[in-house]
């Protein structure tokens, strides 16, 4: 096997400086007036400072003061919508999280890589949508472009690389079907 050396030097951050800014500012009002707060304590005033910085979020939804959001105006929530204790938000692209949805602890949605195909290695973007009345387990990795469809589990610790089908419980790296959801009527 070829070794190939890629020269990375005339590589360009695709962030203008006014994103860059934006996201130091909003780094700083998150960490002084919101981090500080007990976990789900502070709701409203931690929705007023998400709108502030553009996110489209439902008053019923819930974001942890130990979550990490990269890029307020890239975030949509609805309805009783939740980012759990340290979820890493990095959206660099849109994320929408769908009503009744649970993002659980320590959860990691990526919107952005870079292609590793240039030799520049180019930063690439593409949205993360959950759909309504999803459950996604801790510590997952939802990775870049997927769509989670409506009523979906992922299980702990699952990556998901690729859409997953509505009302399947998928687990592992990389996530497979496990099985149907089927709720139970009492």
């Amino acid at each position: 096997m070829t070794e190939t050396k890629i020269d990375l030097s005339k590589y360009r951050n695709a962030l203008s400086r006014k994103h860059q800014l934006v996201r130091l500012l909003w780094s700083v009002v998150w960490g002084v007036f919101a981090r500080p707060l007990p976990r789900s304590m502070g709701s409203g005033w931690k929705r007023f400072l998400l709108r502030l910085f553009g996110a489209k979020i439902h008053p019923t939804a819930v974001v942890y003061s130990s979550a990490k959001v990269y890029y307020p105006a890239n975030l949509l929530m609805e309805a009783y919508s939740c980012l759990a204790s340290d979820v890493d938000c990095y959206n660099v692209a849109l994320i929408k999280i769908g009503a009744n949805t649970i993002v659980s602890q320590g959860t990691y949605l990526c919107t952005a890589s870079h292609d590793i195909t240039s030799p520049l290695h180019p930063l690439i973007t593409a949205p993360i949508v959950i759909e309504d009345q999803v459950w996604i387990g801790a510590k997952a990795f939802i990775g870049i472009g997927a769509t989670i469809r409506q009523g979906a589990v992922i299980g702990a610790t699952a990556s998901v690389y690729k859409d997953v089908e509505p009302w399947t419980v998928v687990g592992g790296n990389p996530a497979k079907i496990i099985k149907k959801r089927i709720i139970k009527n009492r």
